[in-house]
């Protein structure tokens, strides 16, 4: 099964920027989609953004449009997402998991035994 490893959380202020980084420990094209997702406390995990490994075709949460860029290096089998002007309710772990085929316009997870260890974004002041 492919291993994922999610890096570039940290603390930030609102308004500011974070670039995380996805590092697949196999091929990622052999996965339909790659997404990020998130969980804050309390609630459940969220589709944020996802992007096709063939293509590069990509699709958006409401609630990132426009702040968040998801892309892909296939050579690296590695997915980034870079978040600009975050906010407080961006808060959360993100994780990184391959997408459901069938279910790529939700963002919806292919499987949730994909979760990794994630990494934290606070943004706060």
């Amino acid at each position: 099964q492919l291993q994922l490893v999610e890096s570039g959380g940290g603390l930030v202020q609102p308004g500011g920027s974070l670039r995380l980084s996805c590092a697949a420990s196999g091929f990622i094209l052999n996965y339909y989609a790659i997404g990020w997702f998130r969980q804050a406390p309390g609630k459940e995990h969220e589709g944020v953004s996802c992007i096709t490994t063939n293509d590069g075709s990509t699709n958006y949460a409401d609630s990132v449009k426009g702040r968040f860029t998801i892309s892909r290096d296939n050579a690296k089998n590695t997915v980034y997402l870079q978040m600009n002007n975050l906010k407080p309710e961006d808060t959360a772990v993100y994780y990184c998991a391959p997408v459901a085929p069938l279910r790529f316009s939700i963002c919806a997870v292919y499987d949730a035994g994909y979760w990794g260890q994630g990494t934290q974004v606070t943004v706060s002041s």
